[in-house]
């Protein structure tokens, strides 16, 4: 195994016998595709329950009579509002006041946290803002996470668990027994459908998979799972989101509290609130496939943006993309020239998320 890939999901063996190659991704072999088709895939999220294995995301664990002042220093979310039983999305800055990372934070209960994140530079940014405090900070790759997404997937996981999950509400999350295995349930997830992760140790994750399988739960790649993170405008750090980024340049405001301060960043981010350079928008792009990513966007002449994050929807019917443009063609439908490669075609701003741009799928009762 070569050092980029140090990490490894109990979950592998799965996804190969699925025809994954286990491309890297965060460090750890993932399924990027299947034999099975990423449309099919697509399908199962949006009209059933289909699962991603989201282990390679980080999961580290915090406590300690220092725990919350510490994530409180280290995120932009006001922590003391995190209830037990509670989660919040949120952002991680760099000095400058940029995007570090995006993460989850969720408060456990009884002193214990855990934030959740993806490839961006929270563990080193946490390591430092948890210097000289009472706190301990345990990094874990034995605790898995499968995300079971769709409008089955309250059903199918309701008749397995000890708990009714019907009154879990979005970003809620609790210990439960699921298939006869423990494990931490929570309502979030990165589709745009009403979904639930399933936090779960290496030594149980298999069974609780194959059980998913044996109920109808179609296994998803991380090709689906652009299609579907891109229909409901979900941002993935390192293509819609770096550290040349504030929150309010990619359209996370909503992750800072108005009231905070004290935090990493703070100053320098209200600083530049105001002056952003960019913003991040939805396009409907003229073409009759995916484009491939990096394309330049330009109106009237000059250049104004770059293509980020493209798929093709089948479900409907068009080719899409999440990019950076200048604020001035932000507003949607500003028609966008693209080119880049073997493309040189158009494209039109359109609201963002275009697929159930109420949320009603995510937030129902």
């Amino acid at each position: 195994m070569t050092e980029e890939l140090s990490r490894t999901s109990a979950l592998a063996s799965r996804h190969t016998a699925l025809g994954s190659g286990l491309e890297d991704w965060n460090g750890m072999g993932t399924a990027w595709t299947y034999t099975t088709d990423p449309n099919d895939e697509h399908d199962a999220v949006r009209e059933r329950a289909g699962m991603f294995d989201m282990s390679p995301l980080k999961k580290v664990i915090v406590s300690g009579v220092d725990a919350a002042a510490v994530l409180d220093h280290l995120t932009t979310r006001d922590v003391s509002r995190i209830a037990g039983g509670e989660a919040a999305y949120l952002s991680v800055l760099t000095d400058a006041g940029t995007m570090a990372d995006d993460a989850i934070v969720y408060n456990n209960g009884n002193g214990e946290w855990m934030i959740v994140h993806g490839s961006g530079e929270t563990m080193a940014l946490l390591d430092a803002s948890a210097a000289g405090n009472s706190v301990t900070v345990q990094f874990t790759d034995d605790l898995h996470d499968v995300s079971v997404q769709g409008p089955g997937s309250l059903k199918t996981l309701d008749a397995h668990c000890d708990i009714e999950l019907a009154g879990l509400a979005y970003f809620e999350h609790t210990a439960a027994t699921l298939f006869g295995h423990p494990c931490r349930i929570s309502r979030t997830g990165y589709s745009g459908e009403r979904g639930y992760e399933i936090f779960a140790d290496a030594a149980v994750i298999g069974d609780i998979w194959d059980r998913l399988v044996d109920e109808g739960v179609m296994p998803c790649s991380f090709t689906a799972l652009d299609k579907v993170r891109i229909e409901a405008g979900l941002l993935f750090y390192g293509y819609d989101m770096t550290s040349d980024h504030t929150p309010y340049e990619v359209g996370l405001g909503f992750t800072v509290s108005k009231s905070k301060a004290g935090y990493r960043g703070c100053e320098a981010l209200a600083a530049a609130k105001g002056k952003e350079k960019i913003n991040n928008v939805c396009l409907v792009i003229d073409h009759e496939d995916m484009v491939n990513g990096g394309e330049e966007l330009s109106a009237n002449g000059s250049v104004v943006g770059v293509v980020n994050s493209p798929c093709f929807s089948h479900r409907l019917g068009t080719s899409l993309a999440l990019a950076h443009v200048s604020p001035a063609v932000a507003q949607p439908g500003t028609k966008l020239n693209v080119a880049g490669g073997d493309i040189a075609t158009t494209a039109t701003v359109v609201a963002m998320p275009i697929h159930d741009p109420q949320k009603q799928r995510t937030h129902q009762d």
